[in-house]
């Protein structure tokens, strides 16, 4: 039997999102945002001049089908009962989604392989390891009592620049839960890693920033206050390492600051990005310039297409 939801969750989810009209408006991401951060160049010739290129990654293939698949175990757990979704083979679902992400990368990719022998079977160990200790731990990272699940990959699409109508802001929160005694949302995104995130990483405030503009615009489009909002980054590990004196955590919890000082400079940073890129009509036309560095250019899918791009680090 389905739980009775407060009513401020029954509001959200059922709240019309507004599509995008794509002929005349433009539709922006973290990613996209992320990506003009790096190199402008490569956020150019990608989403502006018409020469994406596929790059598939079995780190990529992973990530999304762990995602559904423990997005569909706290599914059951939140709507259902934790005991139910026990009862779930979320192990032979990761096979099944895994399989099937890769196999599409793989026709996406021209039938062409891009991970190495073994590779899906080791990644496969690594995800039923990652399921099985949240089975079993997952009263420290998602609570029950008092919480309810309030969307899996809900929507939001807000304008971030009324002169820029035509510009929207388009993001998917992984999971969005409501704590009813204490009237607070939770934002969560779910990042897949080999060893974690270090503290460099945590403090890349560009990063950070991914989560500090869904809490604005979560905030905006279903009015709810910013004070009312939680956000965290929920790190799983593939691999850790037991020896040594300190055991790695299998689950990083990491929760960003996101008060006024940091959600203006996230807001500021994102509108420079619109005001360079687009028009009131769609995008600008000036061209892009490139920020070579030895990281950017190792991993840019345009290091070999000097036609596009001829300024590059080798690394």
């Amino acid at each position: 039997m389905a739980r009775k939801l407060p009513k401020i969750v029954k509001e959200i989810q059922e709240k019309k999102i507004p599509s995008v009209n794509y002929a005349y408006q433009k539709n922006i991401s973290y990613s996209q945002y992320s990506m003009w951060k790096k190199c402008k160049k490569h956020w150019s010739l990608q989403y502006r001049d018409g020469h994406k290129i596929y790059n598939p990654s079995i780190h990529a293939s992973f990530g999304t089908a762990f995602h559904e698949t423990l997005q569909h175990y706290l599914k059951v757990m939140y709507e259902v009962s934790a005991a139910e979704a026990d009862r779930e083979d979320i192990n032979e679902m990761l096979k099944d989604k895994l399989r099937e992400c890769y196999m599409s990368d793989y026709k996406k990719n021209n039938n062409q392989h891009f991970s190495k022998p073994g590779e899906l079977q080791e990644f496969y160990d690594d995800g039923v390891a990652i399921l099985d200790f949240i089975k079993k731990k997952r009263s420290s990272y998602f609570g029950k009592k008092g919480w309810y699940l309030v969307g899996i990959e809900t929507q939001i699409t807000m304008p971030p620049l009324p002169k820029y109508p035509n510009v929207l802001y388009l993001g998917y929160l992984d999971v969005v839960l409501y704590h009813e005694p204490s009237n607070t949302f939770k934002i969560i995104d779910i990042k897949t890693s080999t060893n974690g995130w270090k503290d460099k990483t945590k403090k890349d405030e560009d990063k950070q920033f991914q989560l500090v503009l869904y809490k604005k615009f979560f905030a905006e489009q279903f009015g709810v206050p910013k004070e009312n909002i939680q956000i965290e980054f929920l790190i799983v590990r593939r691999k850790i390492y037991t020896a040594g004196d300190f055991p790695q955590k299998r689950i990083q919890e990491f929760n960003p600051p996101s008060g006024k000082i940091k959600m203006n400079r996230a807001t500021n940073s994102l509108n420079s990005f619109i005001e360079e890129c687009f028009t009131s009509e769609g995008f600008t036309e000036e061209e892009m310039s490139p920020n070579p560095s030895k990281w950017n250019c190792t991993f840019c899918p345009y290091k070999n297409k000097k036609e596009l791009c001829n300024v590059g680090v080798n690394s």
